[in-house]
């Protein structure tokens, strides 16, 4: 495909606002000002002094950079061709921006701007996939509504892998499984026996005997594996959350709630994510997963990409490709085809195109509730406690993530992951219980709940 006719030409930029400065917002900041159809004169945070600070670590000069509190303001610093700061969407929405990049990371403010900018007649790209797995499909039928997109973000691994999946599908493909990496590798170092991954190292001597396939049971290399890296998290709700985002986007499904998540080396894993007929793990085809992608320290990462795995149907053409270094099983039934990188914001910019000139997502035409990610409880956990969101994954401390088949909200029914985060439990949950919304005081202006509600009707019929 040749992007500059994809992306056709017109007069002047596609204009953006960013809202949420952080990690991802700031390399989306920083690659805009290179983008030669967008810019990126607006940033948003909930202290606009962070906004401001991330515009100018993107190279702008601090002088060409405004602090605006009120619509006046905003409008005369466009106005005098100056890039704006502030700390509320409200500010700035008589301004002539297009496209609204929601990257907050927070549910409720997520829903809040994307409400905002569909209102507004703003497209939105969803980097915040906290909301999106939630409320996802039902923001982007208010959007389409409206003749507007709201899309998933290339650079972030639920659409790179959206456009995998479907890029196999309009090839004629059967697809076994499709998934992503973790986000960061562990590497193993056979001479010293440590296992390190994100900063953590742990003793893994085991691994040495553990390190190559070979004709060895799948199952039970992936068991012992585990084993030998318990000391390490392998296995984060963050996944859960992107994969989720996938399957209401392609129809895919998941083997079990919590993902097979194998630790695996890239070339093992059109084996190890096979069918079980063919010596795997999965029950049937068509499955979401995750690997923690293990490697030596001079072994290229994966780099948190994404990958399907196809049916070998012609044999004359997979072998010929296996003899060109393609990723193909011991048993030659499966292969499979990666892309092994996620840049976040620094190609945002396509899914921002897309939208504006195209009105097109980079995620599915109609992406509908196939799965929930719902909240359990891996402790008992006491009436009055506060299930706070946070850190780099926004975990709740004591709830893990299942999937499962999407259904609408009732009293009885368990709650979304992220509808759960940051309320107080109203009555005790028992250790391995769902929690369900009974459980849970939300406001009553609660947004996330309320368009929740807006979609399970749209998509459900009328709910409890």
């Amino acid at each position: 495909m040749d992007h500059h006719q994809y992306f056709s030409a017109r007069d002047g930029k596609v204009e953006t606002c960013l809202i949420g400065t952080g990690s991802f917002g700031r390399s989306y900041l920083a690659q805009a000002r290179r983008v030669p159809r967008m810019s990126a004169r607006v940033a948003i945070d909930v202290e606009a002094q962070m906004a401001a600070r991330a515009l100018t670590d993107a190279g702008i000069e601090a002088r060409r950079v405004q602090i605006c509190s009120t619509a006046a303001q905003a409008r005369s610093a466009w106005a005098a061709g100056d890039c704006i700061a502030a700390n509320d969407l409200a500010v700035v929405l008589e301004l002539p921006i297009e496209v609204v990049v929601e990257a907050t990371g927070h549910p409720e403010a997520a829903v809040r701007h994307a409400s905002l900018a569909i209102e507004t007649g703003r497209h939105v790209v969803m980097v915040s996939k906290e909301a999106d797995v939630v409320v996802g499909p039902g923001l982007a039928a208010r959007a389409a509504d409206k003749g507007l997109i709201v899309t998933p973000v290339d650079g972030d691994q639920p659409s790179l892998l959206i456009g995998l999946v479907s890029w196999a599908e309009v090839l004629g493909f059967d697809i076994i499984a499709a998934g992503k990496s973790s986000e960061y590798d562990f590497v193993f170092d056979a001479t010293s026996g440590r296992l390190e991954s994100n900063g953590v190292v742990v003793e893994a001597p085991q691994l040495r005997e553990l390190w190559t396939l070979g004709s060895r049971d799948a199952s039970e290399l992936v068991a012992a594996r585990a084993e030998a890296a318990s000391a390490l998290p392998q296995r984060v709700v963050a996944d859960r959350c992107e994969l989720a985002i996938v399957a209401n986007a392609t129809g895919l499904g998941v083997d079990r709630p919590d993902l097979h998540a194998p630790i695996a080396r890239s070339v093992e894993i059109a084996d190890i994510l096979a069918l079980k007929r063919n010596g795997g793990l999965l029950s049937g085809p068509r499955k979401l997963d995750v690997f923690n992608s293990l490697r030596a320290p001079d072994e290229a990462s994966f780099a948190g990409g994404v990958f399907v795995l196809l049916a070998c149907h012609d044999r004359t053409s997979w072998d010929l490709l296996a003899g060109k270094g393609h990723i193909v099983s011991r048993d030659g039934s499966t292969a499979m085809a990666y892309l092994p990188r996620h840049l976040l914001g620094l190609e945002a910019a396509t899914s921002v195109l897309d939208a504006a000139l195209n009105r097109r997502s980079t995620g599915a035409r109609t992406p509908r509730p196939h799965l929930d990610l719902i909240a359990r409880a891996t402790r008992t956990l006491p009436a009055g406690t506060i299930l706070a969101m946070g850190g780099h994954y926004h975990t709740i401390a004591g709830v893990d993530g299942d999937l499962q088949p999407g259904a609408p909200l009732g009293a009885e029914a368990p709650v979304p992951f992220y509808l759960a985060a940051n309320r107080k439990l109203v009555r005790s949950v028992a250790a391995g219980a769902p929690i369900v919304l009974a459980d849970l005081a939300i406001d009553s202006d609660s947004l996330l709940l309320a368009e929740r509600k807006r979609q399970d009707e749209r998509f459900f019929g009328k709910t409890p």
